[in-house]
């Protein structure tokens, strides 16, 4: 495989401080909707790095087709051609990159014409060919971390994108199943995935889902979710030292027709950001004690009268 080098977007995101962020709404619902968002999402980040001197680097989210939807029937986007015209005009207009998902091979080539970053959804984070046709592309690849995966599979998925000759790879931690409907995020995985040699992210609202959980109906399901603990998830993965944030915003999110209960309220989105700003500067938490290839080891011989530090 040829190999390629850091784009200077990934250099800008490992240089972020005190993390980078993608945000957005979940969906592409109209050229017009998309474009409000992204001005004010941008107006919000340029807003926190101005009054918290500090250097987030944010890359604007959405999706031209949600193809993992509970019911077939459901609202899945505009599709790839009307979706990247959308992102494109976003990139024009307010100069920011671009990240969005892709579900097929054959839409890597494509969807690299717009995107910066190519994002593989977590229940695809293993399949090869999909994870080799992105990296070919040399853009930045964010992989989620399956809901059903040790976050060891990370190594390898990493890897995969490696092969294709492409050193731009962010793997994403988005909670792990718990139960039938429920996610949980173990802190040990934002730690632990630094074993791909990647920059962590955390999807701090797809890991507040409760897949299929929601009784609607004559007898039909549909995916619930705990917005209310979105900033505790946010300020636990920020505090455990992770590089990037993952999060879905919404000016109205009970009018979203894709993952309504899991989107952040636009209106709360510079005071959450102002206070996980605040909580990376109270604690890097990237310093990695014991085990292979971490910074210092544990010292366990016993420090007599003397304690370092006091």
């Amino acid at each position: 495989m040829a190999d390629m080098t850091k784009s200077t977007l990934m250099q800008e995101l490992e240089a972020a401080e005190p993390f980078y962020l993608f945000a957005g709404p979940n969906v592409c619902q109209s050229e017009e909707f998309i474009m409000k968002m992204a001005r004010q999402c941008k107006a919000v980040v340029e807003k926190v790095n101005k009054d918290k001197g500090c250097n987030i680097k944010y890359v604007f989210k959405t999706s031209f087709d949600k193809a993992n939807r509970t019911n077939a029937a459901s609202y899945r986007g505009p599709g790839m051609d009307e979706g990247l015209k959308i992102m494109q005009k976003v990139k024009d207009t307010f100069g920011l990159p671009i990240i969005t998902d892709v579900h097929e091979g054959g839409q890597c080539a494509k969807v690299a014409e717009v995107a910066d970053v190519i994002q593989i959804p977590a229940f695809l984070c293993r399949q090869t060919d999909l994870l080799v046709a992105a990296g070919k592309t040399g853009k930045i690849i964010n992989i989620k971390k399956g809901q059903f995966c040790a976050s060891s599979v990370m190594r390898n998925s990493a890897e995969k994108i490696r092969y294709a000759g492409n050193p731009n790879v962010l793997v994403c931690e988005r909670g792990s199943m718990y139960g039938y409907t429920d996610l949980v995020v173990d802190m040990r995985n934002i730690v632990t995935m630094r074993d791909s040699n990647a920059p962590t992210c955390a999807d701090v609202t797809h890991s507040l889902q409760q897949p299929a959980g929601k009784a609607v109906g004559s007898g039909g399901v549909a995916s619930g979710g705990l917005r209310d603990l979105i900033p505790t998830i946010a300020r636990s993965c920020v505090a455990s030292g992770v590089n990037g944030l993952f999060m879905e915003i919404h000016d109205d999110p009970n009018t979203s027709p894709v993952d309504g209960p899991t989107q952040w309220p636009l209106k709360h989105f510079y005071e959450l950001l102002c206070e996980l700003v605040d909580i990376a500067n109270a604690t890097k938490a990237r310093k990695r004690w014991g085990g292979t290839g971490t910074d210092e080891t544990i010292d366990l011989t016993p420090c007599g009268e003397d304690i370092p530090g006091l």
